[in-house]
């Protein structure tokens, strides 16, 4: 029931089932908030009445009453949204205290400091949450009376202190609100229960939802639960802890606790947390409970937990439980280790691994050979290492990133505010804070390196400036820090390749038992090649021969080629380019021996390899005006002319494709001839090699059918010449929605389909993909206009019809019909599920996708109830 309750309703609801010690509480659903929004921010007539009634109920199991003088009920109200937003949203505690009810607290207690420090947290949470007042204000207060009373730490403030503090904060609540700090504690519960669902919709709520594409209109749903304190004394306390370590994936409890705090000590970075193994030499009984429950937790869910709870005074509760966030390493050898364990199965261990986290790994480390000049150690919270110029603030962080600048974000402790800086830096570092802190949590989340609680670090806001000792580091000096080991480092660091583990190759080798797609890469190199076979490539789903032309070596014989007056002249440029081809696929074929080689005959048009008409335009104007090389001048203008009978208004729609090869058939027939020439070297030398010769942007069954013979001729000739067999097919690629259309009259001349859905989205949209994303995009996902960028995530309504449409009617000609897709939409996991939806054959992405794509096939196949080979 996430769904509706959300994640942290439906798991309070479920830990009760279970018998754990949650305290009592009730859950406002997400219909609820959706209804608020949609009454244009009113909350719903009757949810008041349905909250009084069921609070008896919750009275009832607490034995207190909300309001009471003698006994009184405490209450949080919390956030739970269906997925996991740390940090995101709001959360108010101890709601229900005021003057009256703060002394029953105490005298109920028989301790004074503990209400007031109750009382205190209370304004101070519903101030900035409820009444907007910027925290900061309440937090200059606090530390004013700390400075008075000569004391470093809250918890060692005075009673007196603390009654001082309550009433600076409610003069701060006068003075910014123009009325008293509310009294009755249901008008509190009321105006909390608001602020919850506005908080749905703030600033950082809605870059975490972009971020991880999670719906804006799910709403979230309120947790009303029954308090219970950890800052009681040194006989309770608060923590947070997760069953396996969320860096590394060890199978050892990890976390930490505070003595005599609450909960937002831990996560909010106000004091250095200690070792959740300490708390069982402290409280040895809790500490084994503790254990119980979080082994038992890990078993009900299937999952990693992370675990918030809270002793009060020698009586464990658990507040919290849901699927703990972890790093791509750890979340490879956690699903790997679970499967060892037989907690679940490889499939179940497959789908608890997010595809888009494998990209973490295959990224670059610190070189262990490097000298560094470490500055300062703090905790080692989010792996993976960075450099970047040194940033103080997020907005400057995030204006820097936007400049293409690399920047690491330094604060003394990051909050939700920051998270569009952390988004923008490299890394983050903290001087504040422990392992579950929120810089660590939402670092770890992004695959971000982060180093927190890095006390020996001095920040000075004012000045801009860092120092560790004398060392003094400014805004703008690089600095990087390794996430693994918590090091600080001075200045750039050299880097090195990652080391795959053995529980990541296991685990890629279950993908690859349980996936139906197979996995290509986009190659157009040997070494590309080479590196997409490392990670788990069986195929080359597209080489672009156009980018072998820009090489040094060649691009003069291709100028020479286009600006060739006769067709001898053309011939003989493309004399010089064919032993270039034909390396060119001898060393792509060779690196993928026994796996199918997917070339596209030259596609974009002929004025891409020439110099730009502006270029030419300036160059001859100054030749004209200077009057220096007549012979250099005439050669400009010849080249000037030639661009400018190239030039084209839409050249995405003009000149290019398959209609190069009707108008020029010899370039394309010396592409051929290099590709059949490689492959027939390759079989005499005894490779099998399975090249497939792709006719790009076709748009009629009579364009397929001329290069269908003439490709057929051309090896049939190449084979007869030297007296060798080698298999080989011929396709297309689908770009244009014309295409799609006909796809049962281009598949009786075609083995193969592959969809360029770049081409097809832009032609489909009917946008530009480089001006829109530069222009117009934005503002259509930001509108909500569209859900996702289309050229990231395919389009399932058009482009995806189109694909369905295309797949239908090619196989309803030719039922062996091989269908694939290229280009990056092949290595995004939903649109590699779209494509296991609609039976594709293969996707293909880049080579460092791959590993990607290989998952996202096994979990459509693992959802879709798919077993390999049963289509």
């Amino acid at each position: 029931m996430r769904a509706l309750l959300g994640g942290k309703g439906a798991n309070l609801a479920e830990m009760t089932n279970i018998g754990l010690p949650v305290p009592p509480g009730m859950t406002i659903t997400t219909a609820a908030c959706i209804e608020y929004y949609r009454l244009g921010r009113k909350l719903p007539d009757g949810l008041m009445d349905e909250v009084k009634r069921n609070l008896t109920v919750v009275e009832e199991q607490a034995g207190k009453k909300f309001g009471d003088l003698t006994n009184p009920l405490l209450v949080s109200v919390r956030s739970g949204a269906m997925f996991s937003m740390p940090g995101m949203m709001d959360t108010i505690l101890n709601l229900g205290l005021n003057e009256q009810t703060v002394q029953s607290v105490a005298n109920n207690t028989g301790n004074l400091r503990f209400a007031y420090d109750s009382y205190r947290r209370f304004i101070q949470m519903f101030g900035d949450v409820v009444l907007e007042i910027p925290k900061y204000e309440f937090e200059d207060l606090l530390n004013q009376q700390k400075e008075n009373q000569g004391v470093k730490y809250d918890q060692e403030l005075t009673p007196e202190s603390l009654r001082k503090v309550i009433d600076s904060y409610k003069k701060l609540v006068r003075s910014k609100t123009g009325r008293a700090f509310p009294e009755d504690p249901m008008e509190q519960l009321k105006m909390a229960i608001e602020a919850v669902f506005r908080s749905w919709n703030n600033d950082r709520a809605i870059i975490y939802r972009n971020l991880n594409k999670i719906a804006h209109d799910l709403g979230t749903a309120v947790n009303i639960q029954s308090m219970v304190f950890g800052n009681m004394g040194n006989d309770s306390g608060t923590g947070v802890a997760f069953t396996r370590n969320p860096s590394t994936g060890e199978n050892t409890l990890y976390g930490e606790f505070l003595t005599n705090a609450q909960g937002e000590d831990v996560v909010a970075g106000i004091r250095t947390p200690r070792p959740i193994i300490q708390l069982k030499e402290e409280m040895p009984e809790m500490y084994t409970e503790f254990v119980r429950i979080a082994r038992l937790l890990e078993s009900h869910y299937k999952n990693m937990q992370d675990i918030e709870f809270t002793i009060e005074r020698g009586r464990l509760y658990i507040l919290q439980t849901r699927n703990g966030k972890r790093t791509a390493q750890a979340s490879v050898r956690i699903a790997y280790e679970m499967a060892q364990e037989g907690l679940i199965t490889k499939q179940q261990a497959l789908l608890l691994v997010d595809p888009s986290q494998l990209d973490q790994l295959l990224h670059r480390q610190i070189d262990s050979q490097a000298q560094l000049n470490v500055i300062a150690k703090g905790l080692p919270a989010s792996p993976g290492a960075a450099s970047g110029q040194v940033v103080f603030d997020a907005d400057e962080a995030e204006h820097l990133g936007k400049m293409g600048k690399k920047v690491l974000l330094v604060r003394t402790e990051t909050t939700p505010d920051d998270i569009h800086g952390i988004v923008a830096a490299q890394g983050v570092l903290t001087s504040r804070g422990g392992m579950t802190s929120h810089a660590a949590v939402v670092a770890r989340g992004m695959g971000k390196p982060c180093v927190c609680g890095c006390e020996a670090i001095k920040i000075d806001y004012i000045k801009e400036e860092f120092s560790v000792g004398t060392t003094v580091i400014k805004k703008g000096e690089l600095v990087s820090i390794d996430g693994a080991t918590g090091r600080v480092i001075l200045g750039q660091v050299p880097m090195k390749d990652p080391e795959i583990s053995a529980e990541y190759t296991a685990l890629l080798s279950w993908a690859d038992e349980v996936k139906y797609l197979g996995i290509r890469a986009n190659a157009d190199t040997p070494e590309d090649a080479k590196k997409a076979r490392e990670f788990g490539a069986t195929g080359i789903g597209l080489v672009r021969t156009e980018h072998m032309f820009m090489g040094q070596d060649r691009l003069p014989h291709v100028q020479q080629m286009i600006l060739a007056e006769t067709l001898e002249d053309r011939q003989k440029a493309l004399s010089y380019l064919l032993p270039m081809q034909e390396g060119d696929f001898y060393g792509i074929l060779k690196a993928m021996e026994g796996y199918p080689v997917t070339i596209r005959l030259l596609d974009p048009p002929l004025h891409e390899f020439l110099p730009s008409l502006e270029e030419l335009l300036i160059e001859t104007t100054e030749l004209r005006v200077t009057g220096k090389d007549p012979v250099l001048l005439e050669e400009k203008l010849r080249l000037l002319k030639k661009v400018r009978s190239l030039h084209e208004f839409n050249p995405m729609l003009g000149h290019r494709g398959c209609r190069l090869g009707i108008t020029f058939p010899e370039i394309y027939e010396m592409q051929i001839t290099a590709i059949f020439n490689a492959a027939a070297r390759l079989t005499q030398e005894g490779y099998k090699v399975l090249p497939e010769v792709e006719v790009p942007l076709t748009i009629d069954v009579n364009e397929m059918k001329l290069f269908k013979g003439k490709i057929d001729a051309i090896a049939k000739a190449t084979m007869a010449a030297v007296n060798v067999k080698f298999h080989y097919a011929v396709g297309t690629m689908i770009e244009l929605p014309r295409a799609c259309v006909i796809a049962d009259e281009l598949a009786e001349f075609c083995d193969f389909f592959s969809f360029g859905t770049n081409d097809l989205t832009q032609t489909t949209f009917g946008f530009s993909r480089d001006d829109a994303e530069g222009k117009f995009l934005p503002h259509y996902l930001e509108s909500k206009i569209l859900k996702e960028n289309p050229f990231i995530v395919i389009d399932r309504k058009g482009v995806g019809a189109f694909m369905d449409m295309a797949v239908k009617r090619g196989r309803k000609t030719r039922p062996d019909l091989e269908i694939g897709i290229c280009g990056e939409h092949g290595g995004e996991p939903n649109s590699v599920a779209f494509c296991h939806e609609v039976g594709l054959n293969y996707v293909s992405c880049s080579p460092y996708r791959v590993p990607i794509a290989r998952l996202a096939a096994a979990q459509a196949a693992i959802s879709d109830g798919e077993i390999i080979g049963t289509r």
